[in-house]
Protein backbone atom coordinates (compact mmCIF):
# COMPACT_ATOMS: atom_id res chain seq x y z
CA UNK A 1 0.00 0.00 0.00
CA UNK A 2 1.67 3.46 -1.17
CA UNK A 3 -0.37 5.84 1.52
CA UNK A 4 0.47 8.60 -0.69
CA UNK A 5 -2.51 10.61 0.78
CA UNK A 6 -3.50 10.24 4.77
CA UNK A 7 -7.24 11.31 4.01
CA UNK A 8 -9.67 13.01 1.85
CA UNK A 9 -9.22 16.21 3.22
CA UNK A 10 -5.30 15.61 3.03
CA UNK A 11 -5.75 15.16 -0.71
CA UNK A 12 -8.15 18.21 -1.50
CA UNK A 13 -5.37 20.87 0.32
CA UNK A 14 -2.37 19.16 -1.27
CA UNK A 15 -4.15 19.34 -4.73
CA UNK A 16 -5.23 22.80 -3.59
CA UNK A 17 -0.64 23.45 -3.11
CA UNK A 18 -0.81 23.15 -6.68
CA UNK A 19 -3.39 24.91 -7.72
CA UNK A 20 -5.97 22.13 -8.22
CA UNK A 21 -9.46 23.06 -6.67
CA UNK A 22 -10.72 19.51 -6.30
CA UNK A 23 -14.33 18.66 -4.41
CA UNK A 24 -14.87 15.90 -2.11
CA UNK A 25 -16.02 12.78 -4.97
CA UNK A 26 -12.82 13.49 -6.76
CA UNK A 27 -10.83 13.72 -3.49
CA UNK A 28 -12.29 11.05 -2.56
CA UNK A 29 -11.85 8.41 -5.38
CA UNK A 30 -8.32 9.74 -5.72
CA UNK A 31 -7.33 8.49 -2.13
CA UNK A 32 -9.04 5.20 -2.31
CA UNK A 33 -7.05 4.54 -5.61
CA UNK A 34 -3.78 5.01 -3.28
CA UNK A 35 -4.89 3.00 -0.39
CA UNK A 36 -6.81 0.19 -3.27
CA UNK A 37 -3.86 0.33 -5.44
CA UNK A 38 -6.26 0.80 -8.20
CA UNK A 39 -6.21 2.89 -11.68
CA UNK A 40 -8.55 5.56 -12.02
CA UNK A 41 -10.53 5.97 -15.36
CA UNK A 42 -11.83 9.75 -15.31
CA UNK A 43 -14.77 10.21 -18.03
CA UNK A 44 -16.38 13.41 -18.83
CA UNK A 45 -16.35 16.54 -21.38
CA UNK A 46 -13.51 17.85 -22.24
CA UNK A 47 -11.19 20.77 -20.71
CA UNK A 48 -12.85 20.15 -17.48
CA UNK A 49 -9.74 18.82 -15.53
CA UNK A 50 -9.16 15.31 -16.43
CA UNK A 51 -5.68 15.94 -17.59
CA UNK A 52 -5.02 18.63 -14.81
CA UNK A 53 -5.71 16.05 -11.87
CA UNK A 54 -2.65 13.30 -12.85
CA UNK A 55 -0.37 16.57 -13.63
CA UNK A 56 -1.39 18.14 -9.99
CA UNK A 57 -1.10 14.06 -8.27
CA UNK A 58 2.03 13.96 -9.76
CA UNK A 59 3.24 17.53 -8.40
CA UNK A 60 1.71 17.19 -4.95
CA UNK A 61 3.47 13.59 -4.25
CA UNK A 62 6.59 14.56 -5.78
CA UNK A 63 6.07 11.79 -8.29
CA UNK A 64 7.42 11.68 -12.22
CA UNK A 65 4.78 12.04 -14.29
CA UNK A 66 5.44 9.76 -17.74
CA UNK A 67 2.42 10.02 -19.83
CA UNK A 68 1.32 7.71 -22.32
CA UNK A 69 -1.12 9.89 -25.46
CA UNK A 70 -3.80 7.51 -26.96
CA UNK A 71 -4.76 8.57 -30.82
CA UNK A 72 -6.14 6.21 -33.36
CA UNK A 73 -3.40 3.62 -34.42
CA UNK A 74 -1.61 3.42 -31.50
CA UNK A 75 0.29 0.37 -31.31
CA UNK A 76 2.51 -1.84 -29.05
CA UNK A 77 5.59 -0.26 -30.67
CA UNK A 78 4.41 2.87 -29.37
CA UNK A 79 2.78 2.31 -26.38
CA UNK A 80 5.19 -0.46 -24.66
CA UNK A 81 8.13 -1.27 -26.17
CA UNK A 82 10.12 -2.03 -29.71
CA UNK A 83 12.79 -3.83 -30.50
CA UNK A 84 15.90 -0.86 -32.53
CA UNK A 85 15.94 -2.94 -35.73
CA UNK A 86 18.76 -0.65 -37.24
CA UNK A 87 21.22 -1.51 -34.69
CA UNK A 88 20.15 -5.07 -35.07
CA UNK A 89 20.88 -5.25 -38.48
CA UNK A 90 24.18 -3.33 -37.29
CA UNK A 91 24.80 -6.12 -35.43
CA UNK A 92 23.78 -8.88 -37.82
CA UNK A 93 26.01 -7.15 -41.05
CA UNK A 94 29.17 -6.93 -38.40
CA UNK A 95 29.10 -10.56 -37.88
CA UNK A 96 29.29 -11.10 -42.46
CA UNK A 97 32.43 -13.26 -41.17
CA UNK A 98 29.74 -16.08 -39.45
CA UNK A 99 31.99 -16.15 -36.68
CA UNK A 100 29.22 -16.49 -34.35
CA UNK A 101 26.56 -18.77 -34.60
CA UNK A 102 22.97 -17.33 -36.14
CA UNK A 103 21.42 -18.80 -32.65
CA UNK A 104 23.89 -16.55 -30.51
CA UNK A 105 23.34 -13.30 -32.87
CA UNK A 106 19.63 -13.99 -32.91
CA UNK A 107 19.94 -14.22 -28.57
CA UNK A 108 22.21 -11.07 -28.84
CA UNK A 109 20.20 -9.00 -30.91
CA UNK A 110 16.91 -9.34 -28.75
CA UNK A 111 18.36 -8.38 -25.36
CA UNK A 112 18.32 -5.78 -23.18
CA UNK A 113 20.72 -3.56 -25.36
CA UNK A 114 18.35 -3.59 -28.15
CA UNK A 115 15.51 -2.67 -26.64
CA UNK A 116 13.79 0.41 -26.76
CA UNK A 117 11.31 1.50 -24.30
CA UNK A 118 8.19 3.46 -24.47
CA UNK A 119 6.16 4.93 -22.02
CA UNK A 120 4.11 1.79 -20.60
CA UNK A 121 7.52 0.08 -19.77
CA UNK A 122 9.53 3.31 -18.82
CA UNK A 123 6.83 3.36 -16.27
CA UNK A 124 7.18 0.20 -14.98
CA UNK A 125 10.82 -0.03 -14.41
CA UNK A 126 10.84 3.18 -13.20
CA UNK A 127 12.71 3.14 -9.73
CA UNK A 128 11.08 7.16 -8.42
CA UNK A 129 7.73 7.53 -8.04
CA UNK A 130 5.43 7.49 -10.85
CA UNK A 131 2.13 8.85 -11.80
CA UNK A 132 1.36 7.12 -14.85
CA UNK A 133 -1.38 9.46 -17.19
CA UNK A 134 -3.04 7.12 -19.54
CA UNK A 135 -4.74 10.15 -21.89
CA UNK A 136 -7.86 9.97 -24.02
CA UNK A 137 -7.76 6.07 -23.76
CA UNK A 138 -11.23 6.22 -25.70
CA UNK A 139 -9.07 7.40 -28.92
CA UNK A 140 -7.75 4.11 -29.48
CA UNK A 141 -9.46 0.88 -30.91
CA UNK A 142 -10.60 -1.59 -28.85
CA UNK A 143 -7.86 -4.32 -29.80
CA UNK A 144 -5.22 -1.60 -28.53
CA UNK A 145 -7.38 -1.80 -24.93
CA UNK A 146 -6.27 -5.24 -24.71
CA UNK A 147 -2.57 -4.25 -24.40
CA UNK A 148 -3.16 -2.05 -21.18
CA UNK A 149 -4.80 -5.34 -19.62
CA UNK A 150 -2.11 -6.58 -17.78
CA UNK A 151 -0.73 -3.55 -17.12
CA UNK A 152 -3.83 -2.24 -15.63
CA UNK A 153 -4.07 -5.43 -13.40
CA UNK A 154 -1.04 -6.51 -12.27
CA UNK A 155 1.38 -3.85 -13.73
CA UNK A 156 3.57 -5.85 -15.70
CA UNK A 157 4.28 -6.76 -19.23
CA UNK A 158 5.21 -9.51 -21.33
CA UNK A 159 7.81 -9.38 -23.81
CA UNK A 160 8.45 -13.17 -25.25
CA UNK A 161 12.31 -12.77 -25.48
CA UNK A 162 12.68 -11.40 -22.35
CA UNK A 163 10.30 -12.88 -20.33
CA UNK A 164 7.55 -11.16 -18.04
CA UNK A 165 8.79 -7.36 -16.31
CA UNK A 166 7.05 -6.74 -13.37
CA UNK A 167 6.78 -3.29 -11.93
CA UNK A 168 8.62 -1.88 -8.88
CA UNK A 169 6.00 -0.37 -7.39
CA UNK A 170 2.54 0.16 -7.91
CA UNK A 171 1.85 3.75 -9.30
CA UNK A 172 -0.77 6.39 -9.88
CA UNK A 173 -2.11 5.31 -12.82
CA UNK A 174 -4.61 7.83 -14.16
CA UNK A 175 -6.86 7.11 -17.72
CA UNK A 176 -9.42 9.75 -19.03
CA UNK A 177 -11.63 9.47 -21.62
CA UNK A 178 -13.92 12.27 -23.54
CA UNK A 179 -16.61 9.21 -23.96
CA UNK A 180 -16.11 9.46 -27.62
CA UNK A 181 -17.09 5.45 -27.53
CA UNK A 182 -17.74 3.11 -24.78
CA UNK A 183 -14.48 1.45 -23.78
CA UNK A 184 -14.25 -2.62 -23.01
CA UNK A 185 -15.79 -4.07 -19.31
CA UNK A 186 -12.59 -5.63 -19.13
CA UNK A 187 -10.81 -2.21 -18.78
CA UNK A 188 -13.73 -0.86 -16.62
CA UNK A 189 -13.01 -3.59 -14.47
CA UNK A 190 -9.63 -2.85 -13.79
CA UNK A 191 -10.77 1.10 -12.01
CA UNK A 192 -12.47 3.01 -9.93
CA UNK A 193 -14.60 5.27 -12.17
CA UNK A 194 -14.73 8.90 -11.36
CA UNK A 195 -16.91 11.29 -13.66
CA UNK A 196 -15.91 14.89 -13.42
CA UNK A 197 -17.72 17.69 -15.17
CA UNK A 198 -17.91 21.50 -15.43
CA UNK A 199 -17.61 22.72 -12.26
CA UNK A 200 -20.51 24.59 -9.80
CA UNK A 201 -20.23 28.69 -10.18
CA UNK A 202 -18.54 28.73 -7.24
CA UNK A 203 -16.13 26.48 -8.17
CA UNK A 204 -15.12 27.63 -10.91
CA UNK A 205 -14.58 31.37 -9.90
CA UNK A 206 -12.85 29.65 -7.24
CA UNK A 207 -10.44 28.11 -9.70
CA UNK A 208 -10.51 31.13 -11.46
CA UNK A 209 -9.36 33.19 -8.52
CA UNK A 210 -6.42 30.71 -7.74
CA UNK A 211 -5.39 30.11 -11.24
CA UNK A 212 -4.92 34.37 -11.89
CA UNK A 213 -4.53 35.90 -8.67
CA UNK A 214 -4.54 39.26 -10.31
CA UNK A 215 -8.38 39.08 -10.63
CA UNK A 216 -10.79 40.50 -7.78
CA UNK A 217 -13.52 38.79 -6.49
CA UNK A 218 -16.28 40.31 -8.55
CA UNK A 219 -14.97 40.30 -11.48
CA UNK A 220 -14.21 36.62 -11.56
CA UNK A 221 -18.00 35.96 -10.51
CA UNK A 222 -18.75 37.55 -13.31
CA UNK A 223 -16.26 35.37 -15.95
CA UNK A 224 -18.03 32.36 -14.22
CA UNK A 225 -21.51 33.71 -14.86
CA UNK A 226 -20.74 34.41 -18.35
CA UNK A 227 -19.21 30.60 -19.02
CA UNK A 228 -21.95 29.03 -17.30
CA UNK A 229 -24.54 30.77 -19.48
CA UNK A 230 -22.48 30.02 -22.64
CA UNK A 231 -22.06 26.34 -21.38
CA UNK A 232 -26.06 26.14 -21.77
CA UNK A 233 -26.51 27.06 -25.23
CA UNK A 234 -26.17 24.41 -27.90
CA UNK A 235 -22.69 24.66 -29.28
CA UNK A 236 -20.30 22.40 -30.79
CA UNK A 237 -17.61 23.10 -28.53
CA UNK A 238 -18.76 24.55 -24.77
CA UNK A 239 -15.85 26.52 -23.12
CA UNK A 240 -13.39 24.57 -21.47
CA UNK A 241 -12.20 25.21 -18.31
CA UNK A 242 -8.59 26.47 -19.03
CA UNK A 243 -10.41 28.55 -21.90
CA UNK A 244 -12.73 30.41 -18.64
CA UNK A 245 -8.96 30.77 -17.61
CA UNK A 246 -7.59 32.53 -20.68
CA UNK A 247 -10.75 34.43 -20.82
CA UNK A 248 -9.91 36.06 -17.26
CA UNK A 249 -6.88 36.85 -18.24
CA UNK A 250 -7.47 38.00 -21.29
CA UNK A 251 -9.60 40.54 -19.64
CA UNK A 252 -6.98 41.72 -17.38
CA UNK A 253 -4.60 42.44 -20.27
CA UNK A 254 -7.05 44.48 -21.83
CA UNK A 255 -7.98 46.33 -18.35
CA UNK A 256 -11.38 45.41 -18.23
CA UNK A 257 -12.30 45.65 -14.63
CA UNK A 258 -16.34 44.51 -15.31
CA UNK A 259 -17.93 42.52 -18.26
CA UNK A 260 -20.40 44.27 -20.98
CA UNK A 261 -22.11 42.87 -23.77
CA UNK A 262 -19.42 44.68 -25.86
CA UNK A 263 -16.85 42.95 -24.00
CA UNK A 264 -17.91 39.60 -24.38
CA UNK A 265 -18.74 40.03 -28.30
CA UNK A 266 -14.94 41.59 -28.57
CA UNK A 267 -13.22 38.43 -26.85
CA UNK A 268 -15.74 35.94 -27.37
CA UNK A 269 -13.59 34.11 -29.75
CA UNK A 270 -10.85 33.42 -26.24
CA UNK A 271 -13.94 31.01 -25.56
CA UNK A 272 -15.38 29.62 -28.53
CA UNK A 273 -13.24 28.24 -31.62
CA UNK A 274 -15.84 27.49 -34.11
CA UNK A 275 -17.35 30.79 -35.93
CA UNK A 276 -21.12 28.73 -35.69
CA UNK A 277 -20.52 28.94 -31.98
CA UNK A 278 -19.25 32.61 -31.97
CA UNK A 279 -22.39 33.31 -33.86
CA UNK A 280 -24.79 32.14 -31.79
CA UNK A 281 -23.19 33.12 -28.36
CA UNK A 282 -23.06 37.03 -29.86
CA UNK A 283 -26.29 36.35 -30.69
CA UNK A 284 -27.70 35.57 -27.87
CA UNK A 285 -25.43 37.55 -25.36
CA UNK A 286 -24.66 40.51 -27.15
CA UNK A 287 -27.49 42.79 -28.42
CA UNK A 288 -28.11 44.17 -31.55
CA UNK A 289 -27.92 48.15 -31.64
CA UNK A 290 -31.17 49.28 -32.69
CA UNK A 291 -30.89 50.43 -36.49
CA UNK A 292 -31.31 54.23 -37.47
CA UNK A 293 -34.61 55.40 -38.24
CA UNK A 294 -35.82 56.43 -41.43
CA UNK A 295 -36.03 59.75 -42.22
Amino acid sequence: MANRFESVPEVIERLRGVDYLSDNNIAGVVYLADRLEKPVLVEGPAGVGKTELAKAIAQSTGARLIRLQCYEGLDESKALYEWNYKKQLLRIQSDREHETSWSEVESDIFSEPFLLTRPLLEAIRAEEPIVLLIDEVDRVEIETEALLLEVLSDFQVSIPELGTIKGNQIPVVILTSNNTRELSEALKRRCLYLHVDYPDLEREKDIVRVRVPEIDDELAEQVARVVRSIRELELKKAPSISETIDWARTLLYLGKKEISPEVIGDTLHVLLKYQSDITKARKELVPEEPTAARS
